[in-house]
Order: structure tokens, then sequence, then C-alpha cells
């Protein structure tokens, strides 16, 4: 349904934050604020699906089978919120294919950094790894583009101009 006009009430919304999983919380905390300098806003925090208000919504969010979970928030550069939630109980495992594209959901995350090369060494040199070569993306304006992944199986692309400089420019 694109016919070229917007619908009544229709205009660009701001991306207030994105979360991941991981096995634990606190290592990733920890590589989130060393690697890419993410700020902690909020310390971890532990929900249990109870019958309190936060129990409630942890059980209406995650459904039945979910007891126990664990929280902390973090923000990017541009304020752009990250939520880093470790599933306790039952314990979560890691995807052995965390690149399933065959399958809708999430892909990626993409970090804005001009030294490309030196994130992703950094990424690999502290238990994540380069998924990719750095590929210039767009030869004539020297824009590159990588694809990482965090220790805990994220995948990260990493962009090294701004995001719409490198799309308008493909």
């Amino acid at each position: 349904m694109n016919s070229g006009t917007s619908l009544p009430g229709v205009y660009p919304r701001i991306i207030n934050h994105v979360a991941i999983s991981v096995p634990d919380l606190d290592k990733a905390v920890n590589w989130y604020t060393r690697v890419l300098g993410f700020t902690v806003i909020k310390h971890a925090a532990e929900f249990v699906a109870d019958n309190t208000l936060k129990g409630r919504a942890v059980k209406d969010i995650h459904g039945t089978k979910l007891k126990k979970m664990k929280m902390a928030w973090l923000s990017s550069a541009n304020q752009v919120g990250f939520e880093i939630i470790e599933y306790v109980e039952p314990k979560a495992e890691r995807r052995q294919d965390n690149f399933e594209y065959w399958k809708s959901g999430i892909i990626h995350i993409c970090i804005t950094d001009p030294d490309i090369e030196g994130l992703c060494k950094r990424i690999s040199d502290s238990g994540g790894k380069q998924r990719t070569e750095i590929w210039e993306i767009v030869p004539e304006k020297n824009y590159k583009i990588a694809f990482c992944e965090d220790p805990f199986g994220n995948i990260i692309e990493i962009f090294d101009h701004s995001y719409e400089q490198i799309i308008t420019s493909l």
C-alpha cells in the first residue's frame, strides 16, 4: 500500500531503543561500555515473573515460560537506548547460527565509526570477531562498511560515515 501519500498522523518516528539478549549480562555491559563506549544509564536490575506489576509485565511481554531475567540500560552517542537482557530462568542458549537471514526479525545493529579498521580490530581483540572484510561500498567516496560480532553472538555492522551519506551514495 504505497500510494505516495501518507495516512493521517503518519510522520517519521524516532527510534527510542533496541534490545539484545546475552548469556552473561555483566560481561556484556562491560564489553559494550569498554569496546563501543556506550554509557550505562541504569545498572542491572532483576525481574521475576510474579504477581507484582513488573512481574506481570514480564509475563505479558515474554510469555509464561520465563521466570526470571536481568536487564541493564545503556545509551549510544546519539542517545539511542540500548537494552541488554540476560534470561536467567530458563537460561537462554546462544544461537548456533546467529545470522539466520532466511528468518524474519532483527538482523543486526549498526554503529558509525570513522575508524572502521580500528573498531573491527578492537572488537576482534576483545572476544568478538570480524565476520566480513571491510568493503569499500562507495569507492569514489571511500565509504566503507564491515560486519562484526560481539562475544555473545550479536551481529554489529559498522559504517564509517553516516547512514544518509552511505545510502544516498549507493
